[in-house]
């Protein structure tokens, strides 16, 4: 089979396409035919070496995949071949989903929501179960609160703000004036550019001088710093990014705020539940650009790119699918 394999770490031509040999399922495992997989962040930090610890050379990187289960092992009882699936294989555990086959355990496998394509599908494991890991789990965030979602035109945040807006909350968002449609169309109710307006002013404007429940960021720098100056009385920040400089800890603590930094955990809880939100019409990831297996490199320098002008999610068809023939999605 054909895999991407991380070679050294540095930039996208790190990576060289190569024939490796096919896994084979072992108890409690399936064998999956990739059909597509995706872009994260996470992603090129892996392949610059933010990880290295944690990633041995050469590797098969990649956290996101939507197939169909080639084989099962032993005492698998949930699949048969057959069934599609979609998944975030073990971060930082094994190989990840830059090929055309991969193993995984039946616990943390999902039946692949029949409303996606696989494309849209593997656009959404990791991010969707990221959101629902930070909305849900960490923040609670409940019917009638707000949320500023920092980034909202991203592979991350147009997936917050559907989430939010299907828990019922008030959704305030970041981004350029041109994405404004597109984050309309994801649910958002406020509308702020970074680029013209200071968020914090904006948000106390719109909410009275109350602030906002939650903030969600996958900014970080001085936008993770800023939160809680957006926040109301025990409010919580939420974070996906890593950060390395000290935080507005004063801020947080006069308003009572709590902090929450996110490592999404992989189980096929989260999948069923975003199942039964794409079901219902209330979340559906917006694939943006689509690139071959062949063509990781030309992806991982899109996504790094500053102002790419892309919204949602960068997706791989390993299996050539009816528009993966364009970058543009």
């Amino acid at each position: 089979m054909k895999a991407q394999i991380l070679t050294s770490f540095g930039g996208p031509e790190s990576f060289e396409l190569c024939e490796v040999p096919r896994p084979v399922p072992q108890a409690g495992q399936v064998l999956v035919r990739v059909h597509a997989t995706s872009i994260n962040p996470l992603d090129f930090q892996v392949r610059r070496g933010d990880y290295a610890d944690l990633v041995p050379l050469p590797s098969i990187t990649g956290h996101d995949v939507s197939g169909v289960v080639e084989a099962v092992g032993p005492g698998v009882t949930s699949f048969m071949p057959g069934d599609e699936v979609w998944y975030t294989p073990q971060i930082f555990d094994g190989p990840g989903s830059y090929t055309e086959y991969h193993v995984a355990a039946e616990s943390i496998v999902g039946k692949k929501p029949p409303e996606l394509s696989h494309l849209e599908a593997a656009s959404l494991t990791l991010v969707g179960g990221t959101a629902w890991e930070a909305l849900v789990v960490r923040a609670g965030l409940r019917v009638g609160e707000s949320i500023l979602v920092h980034g909202g035109a991203g592979g991350v945040g147009h997936v917050v703000i559907q989430l939010a807006k299907a828990m019922g909350a008030r959704v305030f968002t970041t981004v350029r004036e041109a994405n404004f449609e597109f984050a309309r169309s994801m649910g958002a109710d406020v509308l702020i550019d970074y680029e013209k307006e200071d968020y914090v002013d904006a948000v106390l404007r719109e909410t009275g001088g109350h602030g906002v429940d939650v903030v969600f960021d996958t900014i970080g720098g001085d936008t993770l710093s800023r939160s809680p100056d957006a926040l109301a009385q025990l409010g919580r920040v939420v974070t996906i990014v890593d950060i390395a400089q000290p935080q507005n800890v004063v801020e947080a603590w006069g308003k009572n705020a709590s902090y929450h930094f996110v490592f999404t955990r992989q189980n096929r809880g989260k999948l069923d539940e975003l199942g039964a939100l794409i079901a219902r019409g209330q979340l559906r990831p917006h694939v943006g650009a689509v690139y071959p297996l062949a063509d990781i490199a030309l992806a991982h320098a899109l996504l790094e790119t500053p102002n790419n002008n892309l919204r949602g999610k960068i997706a791989i068809a390993v299996v050539p699918q009816a528009h993966s023939a364009s970058a543009n999605g």
